[in-house]
């Protein structure tokens, strides 16, 4: 089944678990852990035998893979980049440097760690969605780009960003006309 002429559906998923969401950690570019392989490989016969866009991150690469799913690389989708908190924990950062992590949180256009702020996020993930062709698109990224999205297609001020959780595996479907999108849930 196509969509209507002109609109574009899409369904965002998060990767599954690794090793640094278990430990709320930034991530690098991590294997998915054994719970989040066999959570993926659980979810494949619902996305049967497609493709998916996706990051060359190899947690995504693996999702992708573990449901099922060609892959169409996609850069734009890479997740934020956290710079040197990298595969720390964010009670190893707020330990050692308080102040930058409040920041962060605090203000959107700030990059304490030297790599990608939360507006400058917020701007890709809003250009990759402009540039969507009308039909249907599977995308498996991350919590970031996922959260990017849903503030963008609601319209909602960067500070949103924070007040948005995605778990692994989790999805979002967002339909799109004319550069208007809205959030779907189905259960």
């Amino acid at each position: 089944m196509t969509a209507p002429s002109g609109v574009t559906r899409l369904l965002l998923v998060c990767h599954a678990s690794t090793s640094a969401t278990v430990r709320a950690a930034f991530p690098g570019d991590e294997p998915l852990d054994g719970r989040g392989l066999r959570r993926a490989t659980d979810l494949a016969r619902e996305f049967g035998h497609g493709s998916a866009a996706c990051p060359a991150e190899l947690r995504c690469v693996q999702t992708a893979a573990a449901l099922g799913l060609r892959i169409d690389p996609d850069p734009l989708l890479a997740d934020c980049d956290y710079g040197r908190w990298s595969g720390r924990t964010l009670g190893q950062v707020e330990a050692a440097e308080p102040e930058a992590l409040a920041s962060w949180l605090g203000d959107p256009a700030a990059a304490p760690h030297g790599g990608e702020s939360i507006t400058v996020l917020l701007g890709r993930v809003a250009g990759w969605l402009a540039g969507r062709a009308p039909g249907r698109l599977v995308a498996i990224t991350h919590p970031s780009i996922i959260r990017a999205a849903v503030v963008h297609a609601l319209g909602a001020p960067a500070a949103a960003f924070w007040r948005i959780d995605v778990a692994p595996l989790a999805r979002v479907a967002l339909t799109g006309r004319g550069g208007r999108w809205q959030l779907s849930y189905t259960p």
